[in-house]
């Protein structure tokens, strides 16, 4: 499978032998975001899904057909919508229309979120109020609602949505902030205010616990909620455990901190022994003590959130790129880039003549802003012509 690896068998047979040990699969971190904000709530509402036996509402496909909407994408997707026997088409078009929305984009959002027509007025137009509350405009409200009709639309938990978003503007966050979340992270505001408010406690008393100052909390707990508002939907007994785990393995307080907020919170969507588990095969890859494994997690966390076949994987291709083990170690956050990423960028510095094998990882790793900053400086200097101060000057007569 390594073919072609211009390192020793030793090496692969490090990779290989880790793998053997530890490539029960664990969590990707890169999946984390996507699969917490897909995760299903109850919605208790007055109208089926059952679509057996049943014909259409000939008075809301006549609406709908008025309003230019595309009747067949909605029997494709949410044909059950149709079916009801009660729905206010006129009326949640005109209540889009009075915030601003013309013909095509009311089109667009009763497509996208053709259950939009089964809330009454009253429902919708509460729900308008409420995000008005962190909304700049109307103008603003509509261009949202366009973008994530579902988040807009999703009106059961009503109550519990106001109830957060004034909690969240008592907290300190900003109104842009909080519309991020409704939009992209909208169950957490399901969540009764309780709930979100012990959440927070938690993490004040955790983060004083690890030697975090009174003055700096408040900035803490915003910025973490900023980067990962999902931390939300754990429990206090999840972020214990994950905190003893880190402790467990003999990380101080302020180095606990320090990963808290390297990871942004999302160590709190791990479990120790998924963390246990790529620690071990990190260990056994880069063959080091306990102490140099925990300083190579402090460099890259990548080592402890991702999953040990996600980290096989890149190791493998590094391999495969004729990259040695030891360039990895010294060099460990090149691990936190997808192979694909790899090649492309190996192959855009080895075009420039950089030699990837004997020089640091440093100019392969970092975002794309790293990468191209790091690119750009290499290309300058290969440009530059060398000058040499004890050649001859000619001088024409």
């Amino acid at each position: 499978m390594l073919r072609g690896v211009a390192h020793s068998a030793k090496e692969v047979l490090t990779l290989l032998l880790a793998r053997s040990q530890y490539c029960n699969p664990g969590l990707n971190f890169s999946s984390i975001w996507t699969e917490v904000a897909n995760r299903s709530f109850p919605i208790h509402s007055s109208y089926t899904t059952d679509t057996t036996s049943r014909e259409e509402n000939k008075k809301t496909i006549e609406c709908l057909y008025r309003l230019s909407v595309d009747i067949k994408k909605i029997r494709r997707l949410k044909e059950w919508v149709l079916l009801q026997d009660v729905a206010y088409v006129k009326e949640i078009a005109g209540i889009l229309q009075e915030m601003g929305a013309d013909e095509t984009t009311v089109a667009n959002i009763l497509e996208r979120c053709p259950e939009a027509i089964l809330h009454t007025p009253a429902e919708i137009n509460s729900q308008r109020a409420l995000w008005q509350l962190v909304c700049q405009n109307e103008k603003q409200l509509i261009k949202l609602i366009q973008q994530f009709p579902e988040s807009f639309f999703t009106t059961e938990y009503h109550e519990n949505q106001k109830a957060n978003i004034l909690f969240f503007q008592e907290l300190g966050l900003k109104n842009n902030i909080i519309t991020r979340f409704l939009t992209s992270a909208p169950s957490i505001f399901y969540n009764p205010v309780e709930k979100n408010r012990n959440m927070i406690e938690t993490l004040q008393r955790n983060y004083l616990s690890l030697g975090g100052s009174d003055a700096n909390m408040k900035i803490w707990i915003l910025k973490l909620l900023s980067q990962n508002p999902f931390i939300l939907l754990n429990t206090s007994t999840t972020i214990q455990e994950n905190l003893e785990f880190l402790q467990k393995n003999d990380f101080t307080d302020h180095e606990v901190l320090q990963l808290l907020s390297k990871l942004k919170g999302f160590i709190f969507q791990l479990n120790s022994t998924t963390m246990q588990k790529s620690m071990l095969f990190s260990k056994s890859v880069f063959k080091c003590s306990d102490q140099e494994l925990k300083q190579l997690v402090l460099k890259c966390p990548a080592l402890l959130y991702y999953s040990v076949p996600v980290l096989e994987e890149r190791l493998e291709g590094l391999l495969k790129e004729g990259i040695s083990v030891a360039q990895i170690r010294e060099t460990p956050m090149v691990l936190e880039l997808t192979t694909q990423i790899v090649q492309y960028r190996i192959k855009k510095l080895s075009a420039s003549g950089y030699d990837i094998k004997s020089g640091t990882l440093e100019s392969l790793s970092g975002t794309k802003k790293d990468f191209e900053v790091n690119y750009g400086k290499i290309q300058s200097k290969k440009e530059r012509p060398i000058f040499n101060p004890v050649a001859p000057i000619n001088i024409e007569d």
